[in-house]
């Protein structure tokens, strides 16, 4: 190689590895940013949605107690929670066992009740709803509310009291509706020749005002008046009832 030749080839060479050294930093660059880790998500992406607002259950129960043992239904004890859901107990004269059904009080009677409870401002209230006449024949009720560490019961047989007056009927109304519903079920089951009477039982009722709801034994109604099993009055009986709560 001459002499000349030899200065080109460095030459040559400076501007490659100048090429390849200027080019790194940018290579560098270019790999770091394709590595980059992605950033954490936020703190609230793992907080449930739809909590902010939410509020508490509430955890108040409510119970009603009927006891008179002359009577054909002769103790009856409701239990519910602030929605309206929880359950009847009641006995019937000359039956040793008691019956347990699950209830749920329709919205109408659930504002009722509690709008009475409400007004009777029970848990902070100390009357006595017990009338200074005493009638033990009618039966004897007890209403009792818990909520918390908060806890009330009053007992009377007989009360001047509008609103506990009010809240006592209500609970018969929910009791005789739960009572009826039992009844017809069992006639269906195995009893049919009782339908014709409790058919006739439930349009006095009716008359009464004495059921709590009656809209929500409609589908009741529908199913009694298809029901081969049952006598015929009973069906046709049971096709006027539907009728009739489909007018109001």
């Amino acid at each position: 190689m001459t002499k000349s030749s030899f200065k080109r080839f460095l030459s040559a060479a400076s501007i490659v590895l100048g090429a390849v050294f200027l080019a790194a930093p940018l290579i560098a660059a270019q790999t770091k940013t394709n590595v980059r880790k992605p950033e954490p998500p936020p703190l609230t992406a793992n907080k449930p949605a739809g909590n902010e607002n939410k509020t508490p259950a509430d955890t108040t129960s409510y119970s009603y107690e009927f006891t008179q043992p002359e009577f054909l239904v002769r103790h009856i004890l409701i239990q519910h929670d602030a929605l309206g859901r929880g359950k009847i107990t009641f006995q019937k004269k000359g039956v040793e066992t008691e019956i347990e059904e699950p209830i749920e009080l329709s919205t109408a009677a659930l504002g009722r009740i509690l709008g009475a409870w409400t007004d009777l401002r029970f848990l902070e209230s100390t009357e006595s709803y017990q009338s200074h006449l005493q009638y033990p024949h009618l039966g004897t009720m007890r209403l009792k509310m818990e909520r918390e560490a908060l806890k009330r019961t009053a007992e009377f047989n007989w009360t001047n009291n509008k609103i506990a007056s009010l809240l006592a009927t209500e609970y018969r109304r929910v009791a005789d509706q739960a009572v009826l519903v039992f009844d017809i079920a069992l006639a269906r089951e195995s009893q049919p020749l009782n339908a014709p009477k409790l058919m006739e039982e439930f349009e006095l009722q009716l008359k009464r005002n004495g059921l709590s709801d009656p809209q929500q034994l409609l589908p009741l109604l529908r199913e009694v008046s298809t029901d081969e099993h049952l006598p015929l009055i009973a069906r046709n009986h049971a096709l006027r009832l539907i009728k009739k709560l489909e007018k109001k």
